[in-house]
């Protein structure tokens, strides 16, 4: 009776300890993707299964990925504000609305970051990147994240895009990015140009002093580009109002490239804010004509 016992205790606890192994690499991601598709990326019983995935593989950098977008998403909140303007950070208001004096007083969703748990999920998208340096995709989700962190003033990531740009340049890494076959020079610039869009759209002028500083920055890479400086002409269109300088860039533009769409239109726009109609006329028969494709 003895022997039995001890053989069925040892097979318990031998069991015990085959019930106790970790998931592998791959059994954590695929768990955790069930869980997060079931209650969200930061819902219920999220977070401890990611630190029993850190723990049981310190090393793999999607189990980090994975607390970024927990910490991400748990670090913000939404609240409704109440301004005098017609857009707040490239967004429309959610309700319109205008005072007894005829006055806009609109309506804006605004998000409320907590700054701890930001900061936990920068660490976390961070320590991912440690680990696989070439993940373009995962640097650039880092980036946008602190562009919506910043707000209006996107300081760190704009020192973030000139670091990564003189890195690229400079350097010639192999990226990789999901989905991407190969990252080079046109794929890296306009990955680029998406923030200069983004810069833009947010409207403040600390974001267009950026939108200016990232381009002039590119500029330095990649001489004539048409892509920045028909930014560099729209910034001094649009936001400083100095049509002579931004036809300059134009120019340049339209030099190497007489056919693009956007430094013609840009200088059509230019020339009825001058008031010039004969320049408009000029520049809209040129649009025109690479319209009808002549």
């Amino acid at each position: 009776m003895k022997r039995i016992l001890f053989a069925i205790s040892l097979w318990a606890l031998v069991s015990a300890s085959c019930l106790a192994q970790p998931l592998s690499k791959e059994e954590y991601r695929a768990k955790h993707q069930r869980v997060t598709s079931r209650v969200g990326v930061s819902g219920v019983g999220v977070e401890t299964l990611i630190d029993q995935w850190i723990e049981a593989w310190p090393d793999d950098p999607m189990a980090y990925l994975a607390q970024f977008s927990y910490y991400y998403e748990k670090c913000q909140s939404t609240k409704v504000i109440k301004l005098p303007q017609e857009r707040y950070l490239g967004k429309k208001p959610l309700l319109p609305m205008k005072d007894s004096s005829g006055r806009a007083n609109n309506f804006f969703e605004d998000i409320i970051y907590d700054d701890a748990l930001y900061a936990k999920a920068e660490g976390a998208v961070s320590k991912a990147i440690s680990l696989e340096p070439l993940r373009l995709d995962w640097r650039l989700a880092r980036i946008t994240a602190m562009t919506a962190y910043e707000k209006g003033s996107p300081d760190m990531a704009l020192m973030e895009l000139k670091a990564l740009a003189d890195k690229n340049f400079n350097e010639g890494p192999k990226w990789s990015y999901e989905g991407v076959d190969k990252i080079g020079e046109e794929e890296f610039k306009a990955l680029v140009q998406e923030y200069c869009y983004t810069f833009f759209r947010l409207g403040t002028p600390q974001a267009a002093e950026a939108f200016r500083e990232l381009s002039e920055h590119m500029l330095k890479y990649c001489k004539d580009d048409s892509l920045y400086l028909n930014n560099l002409g729209s910034y001094y269109l649009v936001f400083k109002k100095d049509g002579k300088k931004a036809h300059k860039y134009y120019k340049q533009v339209l030099r190497k490239h007489p056919d693009d769409l956007t430094a013609l239109q840009n200088c059509v726009l230019m020339a009825k804010n001058a008031k010039d109609a004969k320049l408009e006329k000029k520049y809209q028969d040129r649009l025109a004509k690479v319209r009808a494709g002549k």
